[in-house]
């Protein structure tokens, strides 16, 4: 799943990278609005990239799902004022 979304992500930060390049290296030439044009299109793939590479995915740990280590799960739940599971033991 995270190979997935990161090889989305660097196709569409590529795409961004090619239309800013070729908009104003070769695009231009013919015509600045349609250059302009593409580099709207680029601004717009960015923050849907951002999106795309930073979503949960179905599979993925969240940040407060337990992580498995007793230790370090009490720990957290400690720090985020949890209170203790029914399974745990007061020490």
């Amino acid at each position: 799943m995270y190979a997935r979304r990161r090889r989305v992500y660097f196709l569409l930060m590529g795409g961004c990278l090619f239309l800013f390049v070729s908009a104003w290296s070769f695009v231009r030439l013919w015509s600045v609005e349609a250059a302009v044009a593409l580099c709207v299109v680029a601004m717009i793939i960015l923050p849907v990239a951002a999106t795309i590479a930073n979503r949960r995915g179905p599979d993925d740990r969240w940040w407060d799902d337990p992580s498995g280590d007793p230790t370090s799960d009490e720990w957290w739940d400690e720090l985020d004022g949890k209170p203790r599971r029914h399974g745990d033991a007061e020490p």
